[in-house]
């Protein structure tokens, strides 16, 4: 499976305009410490932003700088790393073959093995970047991405491994340059202790994304929002494999797409030339002190 047709990119975003890609190519060219782009990065950054050039300067600044400067969670995305391997073999992460009745993309999550021994956070955020970042370059955009956590068999100690500074990070740059239209956050399967999880990831939350958490306590009332035919066999879905065929599928994919991560780890900005030299991170993205609160290295 090779990358998103550039051509059928332009057929199927009417919005989309070549000019506003050269405008935005042409501003990237000013940028030295910036990276090369290919034409489909610069059409997956304009579409996530809806059409706004201002827009996705900011996400292509932001998207390059903490990959470069958030070197745990971006600097490590060799697929035969044994935190890469055990993360896959610990959890499944997949893109559902069909969307939502809204037409969004849903990312399904669940733990495939429950042993707290097993579970590193980092490395689970990691699997997850990766395997969106390849997704989004294979498939191309669309109107919108729905995150959904079943979190059947998750304790409070799983809870408890989680990193507040690492959440910090990734969430801000979910939110601010992974070039995708996140939509909304459902959680299946909710235990009793989800109150002090969303205490926990609400401070690096946006308001409009924190209202967009969707809790459900059991299946039934997730399936009047998440149809269960769009589901995994496993819930009883038409068409979609059963989880663990879904795991040996990521594992597949990543290993026939490893020269796609080593490209992308190479993919960073030059801080040696950026043209305005800082005294701290946050002017970078002009903030007002948000990035300087992730404790960067």
């Amino acid at each position: 499976m090779g990358l998103a047709d550039v051509k059928k990119e332009y057929e199927k975003n009417t919005k989309l305009k070549k000019e506003d890609i050269e405008n935005l190519r042409s501003w990237v060219q000013k940028q030295p410490h910036l990276p090369e782009l290919s034409e489909l990065q610069y059409i997956l950054f304009l579409q996530s932003t809806y059409y706004s050039n201002e827009q996705a300067k900011k996400a292509i600044e932001n998207y390059f700088t903490v990959r470069t400067l958030c070197k745990e969670l971006f600097r490590n995305g060799d697929i035969f790393n044994p935190g890469i391997q055990m993360a896959l073999d610990v959890a499944v992460i997949s893109i559902l073959p069909r969307s939502d009745p809204n037409g969004y993309k849903v990312v399904f999550m669940r733990l495939l093995d429950t042993n707290l021994d097993k579970y590193h956070f980092v490395d689970h955020l990691r699997m997850f970047d990766m395997l969106i970042t390849l997704k989004m370059h294979l498939q191309g955009t669309n109107e919108g991405i729905n995150l959904l956590f079943d979190l059947e068999g998750v304790s409070f100690g799983h809870l408890l491994r989680l990193s507040p500074v690492l959440a910090h990070k990734y969430l801000y740059y979910l939110q601010e340059g992974l070039p995708i239209r996140l939509k909304n956050i459902y959680v299946a399967n909710a235990p009793y202790w989800i109150d002090k999880a969303l205490a926990f990831f609400k401070p690096f939350l946006k308001k409009e994304l924190y209202d967009a958490i969707h809790i459900h306590t059991d299946l039934e009332s997730l399936y009047k929002v998440i149809p269960r035919e769009i589901m995994p066999k496993d819930y009883g879905g038409e068409d979609v494999d059963y989880v663990k065929v879904l795991a040996e599928k990521n594992r597949k994919i990543f290993e026939e797409n490893e020269e796609f991560f080593k490209e992308q780890e190479k993919q960073i900005t030059d801080e040696s030339k950026r043209l305005e030299k800082l005294d701290n991170y946050s002017n970078i993205f002009g903030l007002d002190g948000t990035f300087r609160k992730l404790e960067l290295d």
